[in-house]
């Protein structure tokens, strides 16, 4: 849905920009987090396509939800509505969180192991991809017992496939 992204893309950087020069990029951030998991639930989804329910109601129930919002999100929320774009939080909400990391020099890894890292581990992954990358590294890690051992590292567009299975997917091709 390449179209919905491009969609998002100018109300993510119009959120961006406010954040950033009120100083509010984590206020924004946590935000537009809370209210892109409002519009993934169904009912949400139903009060925000029915003819009968309000923008101003519909703003006023995410407002209820994410608690107190600033003047700047509340207009924020006021222009996605007006253009029927609400259901596009979801999406303003990634393309946001892409503009901050890029902003603060952090990033985000997915870890998948065969087996549970230790904190140590963690933390050599982490510092290893910072040096690599020239960041700091926040990792998400997940185990795959599938994997048979070592670990799959995607960060960004960087893909470190060490994995047993990946190794023999790798000599398999190789052989053939």
């Amino acid at each position: 849905m390449a179209e919905a992204i491009t969609i998002a893309r100018p109300y993510a950087n119009a959120a961006f920009a406010i954040a950033q020069e009120k100083n509010e990029l984590k206020a924004w951030s946590d935000l537009l987090a809370i209210l892109s998991q409002c519009v993934a639930d169904p009912k949400m989804q139903s009060i925000i396509t029915s003819p009968a329910v309000s923008d101003e109601q519909v703003i006023s129930v995410f407002a209820d939800i994410a608690g107190e919002m600033s003047g700047d999100a509340q207009n924020f929320l006021a222009l996605l509505a007006e253009n029927n774009r609400l259901q596009l939080l979801d999406k303003i909400a990634v393309i946001f969180e892409e503009l901050r990391e890029e902003a603060e020099q952090i990033m985000t890894a997915d870890v998948t192991s065969a087996r549970a890292l230790t904190t140590e581990q963690e933390k050599n992954i982490s510092a290893a991809l910072k040096k690599r990358l020239g960041r700091d590294v926040t990792l998400n890690v997940d185990v795959d017992e599938s994997l048979l051992g070592g670990a799959i590292i995607r960060a960004g567009d960087l893909i470190i496939d060490g994995s047993a299975l990946g190794k023999l997917n790798r000599l398999a091709n190789a052989i053939l």
